[in-house]
């Protein structure tokens, strides 16, 4: 192990389940940040669980002063709540933010779909098809965190190909609020890789072919299947979620 390294020792809470490198050639805020969101996003976190800074900041061999940074950034993306007095809390799914996030979301993503099909550029295209056939292997190995990685990656594919620098970071910061309960989506229904495979392969071959209109009725149809799990998850598990 190199000097700029040290591991993460394993203990006995969720968040030392996993055995970890950190690496001080690179951000440690932003490892931590990772790190977290990850845990979040699988659902190892759940909504309501307290997060602490002294824990972590012993578990990564650091202060407490990167993992509040990495905190800070949660917050910002309402991941977590930070209470006063009380600590660090994940956040609930909170349904009004997931509505929210979902509409700003769909606006965005459809009228990318349907400017990229105006002009259909191959290597974005290319690229896109690649990470299908990487979805497709996530699938086969029910690995519902990288198929989910990798939806991201499809979609950031496709907002960076629009040339517009904001877009990409636009959506990002949207989708965060519905990203467990894709996540939990996939855990909760059945068919869920096909359907999405399915969906992201009509969206792109809508490109391909130059269509605009299908492109974009391909996007809208691919957004709005949120809903689906949107009825089901809080019946299943309404302590995970709140209404606003």
């Amino acid at each position: 192990m190199k000097k700029s390294e040290t591991k993460i020792a394993s203990d006995n809470n969720k968040m030392g389940e996993k055995v970890k490198l950190i690496s001080f050639d690179r951000s440690v805020p932003n490892q931590i940040f990772s790190y977290l969101r990850e845990e979040i996003v699988s659902m190892d976190l759940q909504p309501g669980e307290m997060i602490s800074e002294s824990s972590l900041a012993e578990k990564f061999g650091v202060s407490r002063t990167p993992v509040r940074e990495a905190i800070l950034k949660l917050a910002n993306l309402g991941f977590v709540e930070v209470r006063p007095q009380r600590g660090t809390f994940v956040s609930q799914l909170g349904m009004a933010k997931i509505l929210e996030a979902r509409f700003v979301r769909e606006a965005l993503e459809v009228a990318v779909a349907s400017s990229l099909a105006e002009k259909p550029d191959p290597q974005t295209v290319a690229r896109c098809e690649e990470i299908i056939r990487e979805q497709e292997k996530a699938a086969e190995t029910h690995d519902p965190l990288l198929f989910q990685e990798l939806d991201d990656q499809f979609h950031q594919e496709l907002a960076n190909a629009t040339g517009y620098a904001r877009v990409a970071f636009l959506i990002e910061g949207e989708k965060s609020h519905m990203d467990r309960v894709r996540n939990l989506s996939l855990q909760e229904l059945g068919g869920q890789y096909e359907k999405v495979l399915a969906q992201h392969s009509a969206i792109l071959n809508a490109i391909k072919d130059a269509d605009p209109i299908k492109a974009k009725r391909a996007m809208e149809t691919h957004m709005k299947d949120v809903f689906n799990i949107l009825k089901v998850a809080p019946i299943n598990h309404p302590e995970y979620f709140s209404e606003s």
